[in-house]
């Protein structure tokens, strides 16, 4: 296993839309067990494939407290949304940076699991929340653009100003 390097906003790279896994094999699998790992290693409760420079639909969620709980989700398609909810997000990606964020409250969606194998899973609350975040992700969204231009422009400018202070 191993931890991969976690794209940083504004990264255009964030941006690509992911394509869909034609077959889950051996290399989907080790992808998945660093993905975990990286996310783990962070820490976070969510990484999307487009997130480690890998433009496949894949993404893993652990929201227990435990960090024994790892939900993985190939090529998920949110079938079902439904309520809403308003609460502070954060993203490996940007790090550092926490703004609330409107999503769906209830969320049903279907995707394959590390077998192969076909599922569906209904959530609410974080967990929801999380995967919407992740799905995003694999559609080339980043979290930070469901804020207004104004937060988006000051946003930008604080990452650079960080990575100028860090050189």
């Amino acid at each position: 296993m191993a931890i991969l390097q976690i794209l940083q906003y504004p990264d255009e790279r964030l941006h690509t839309i992911a394509k869909k896994v034609v077959q889950v094999n051996d290399v989907t699998r080790k992808l998945v067990q660093d993905m975990a790992e990286t996310m783990y290693a962070a820490p976070g409760v969510g990484l999307a494939a487009t997130q480690v420079n890998v433009h496949e639909q894949i993404i893993v969620v652990d929201v227990s407290e435990t960090h024994d709980e790892l939900l993985v989700f190939i090529n998920p398609e949110i079938l079902h949304r439904s309520g809403e909810q308003e609460g502070e997000e954060g993203c490996l990606s940007v790090p550092g940076i926490y703004e609330n964020v409107r999503r769906a409250d209830k969320i049903s969606v279907r995707a394959l699991n590390q077998q192969g194998e076909s599922f569906t899973l209904d959530a609410e609350g974080f967990l929801a929340v999380c995967i919407q975040h992740e799905v995003d992700h694999l559609h080339g969204r980043v979290f930070v653009e469901y804020l207004s231009q104004l937060k988006q422009s000051r946003l930008r400018a604080k990452l650079k100003k960080r990575r100028r202070e860090a050189m």
